[in-house]
């Protein structure tokens, strides 16, 4: 609508003529018929008798004069952009970081819907070859990242480091990571990644060794800013640290993990249970016509729909996922049971048996996950595992039937954790935690004993 009617209005909606609002004077429409109605005796009566009022139509008109464009400017814009112009360089260095950022697989760049989606966002933006990016914006990337670092640590006096080996598990190979862990100058933990590389060979002492070293002075870290590195429990990789001459701590999870599995293997009646807990959740795992009827039974009985959990062997707390399924679907099955056959049955007794379990193995599954968190600091090792003792040493009336694991538990923590409260890395991160001054009498004990040495 034109901006000339702020200043006019129709008293009827077909009306030949316009009532000013300001000097209420009836101005033709420019005709009878509808189809002659215009604006331009409205526009220039406001320009003829209210020259303030037309300044304010003019200014609120925006008059666009649309034009054709040439032959020139229509094949230029058909034209791709040069590889080495600003804008293109940019998205290419845009998709890299979505790339690296995302851990999206190089294979990105060739995927239809991919390219699709480039061509609609900027169609004269010619998409690099996968292999540009595996050979140079990745590295260039990587290059910039790495100077990046190699300035920030210069700077850092000491460092905290995290170390480990493991398999891929998608190709047989190796491959050890170094961490880095560190306080800038504004009292800010700060992490980085410094290496995830294959590491070839045996995994003997030696070879460890030669790997940390040859990773330290490729960041221009000496070793004596290195404060300590922690490391898995394996007597290789401890002899790597001794030969290092560097402070090492053996990984809490990792020990937790040597801790609960040496209880879960103490008592004949629990791995009984476990195993027709796995037997059961792998009948299912493995037929889904056995999974949509349970599922219809969940559904029926309106419960949430879940599968059950299997639990792996290098993941502790993974068992008590499973009990916790099982639990959870303790009618569901039992429903099941009376119309399908399973591969083992539950006994009454060892029902009871995994609650018992499921309540012993609550506590030190929470202590895993504080201890596997980014924010964990070697301050949390000896309250937590002092709790965890008190836990495991107090008689409870879910201890029916697996008194005998607990009991193995606690003797497990006793010999694996009985270094720590001597560790000074560990006493003196506690006693300087301001989360534990309050806590006076493991203080004075831990101070106590850092005296004695």
């Amino acid at each position: 609508m034109s901006a000339v009617w702020n200043h006019f209005k129709l008293e009827t909606e077909g009306c030949p003529t316009a009532t000013c609002n300001i000097c209420k004077l009836s101005v033709s429409r420019g005709g009878k018929d509808r189809a002659a109605f215009n604006t331009t005796n409205l526009i220039r009566h406001l320009k003829n008798k209210h020259p303030a009022q037309y300044s304010e139509f003019t200014a609120a008109t925006q008059i666009k004069t649309w034009s054709q464009p040439t032959l020139e400017a229509m094949l230029k814009n058909k034209e791709k952009l040069p590889k080495d112009s600003d804008k293109a360089k940019n998205i290419t260095a845009k998709i890299a970081e979505f790339i690296a950022l995302d851990d999206q697989p190089l294979s990105v760049v060739s995927n239809v819907g991919f390219r699709r989606l480039m061509e609609h966002l900027e169609p004269r933006y010619e998409l690099p070859s996968r292999s540009y990016f595996t050979d140079t914006a990745l590295p260039s990337i990587h290059n910039k990242l790495r100077d990046h670092l190699l300035v920030m640590l210069s700077k850092v006096s000491a460092f905290g480091f995290t170390t480990d080996i493991w398999s891929s598990s998608v190709c047989p190979m190796s491959l050890i990571s170094f961490t880095a862990q560190w306080i800038d100058s504004s009292f800010n933990l700060q992490r980085a990644t410094l290496n995830a590389q294959h590491f070839r060979g045996s995994h003997t002492a030696e070879h460890v060794k030669q790997a940390i070293e040859e990773m330290l002075n490729s960041w221009g870290i000496e070793k004596e800013r290195v404060h300590v590195i922690v490391r898995d429990n394996a007597r290789n990789m401890k002899r790597a640290m001794e030969d290092l001459a560097v402070p090492g701590l053996g990984c809490v999870a990792h020990t937790l993990q040597l801790v609960v599995h040496e209880g879960l293997l103490s008592q004949r009646s629990v791995t009984d249970t476990m195993a027709n807990a796995r037997k059961i959740i792998g009948h299912f795992k493995h037929s889904p016509l056995a999974y949509s009827r349970l599922e219809d039974i969940q559904i029926s009985l309106k419960m949430t729909v879940k599968r059950l959990q299997q639990d792996v062997h290098v993941r502790w707390n993974s068992s008590l996922y499973m009990l916790q399924s099982i639990l959870e679907q303790k009618r569901a099955l039992s429903i099941y049971t009376a119309d399908h056959n399973l591969p083992a049955t539950l006994t009454s007794s060892q029902w009871t048996l995994m609650e018992n379990t499921a309540e012993v193995l609550i506590p030190l599954e929470e202590l895993t996950r504080e201890v596997s968190k980014e924010t964990a600091t070697a301050a949390d090792v000896i309250p937590a595992i002092s709790a965890l003792r008190r836990v495991l040493s107090r008689e409870q009336t879910t201890d029916q039937g697996v008194r005998t694991m607990k009991r193995t538990l606690l003797e497990a923590v006793e010999t694996r954790f009985a270094e720590v409260e001597k560790e000074p890395l560990y006493s003196i991160a506690t006693l300087v935690d301001p989360r534990y001054k309050d806590r006076q009498v493991e203080i004075m004990y831990i101070f106590n004993l850092i005296l004695r040495k």
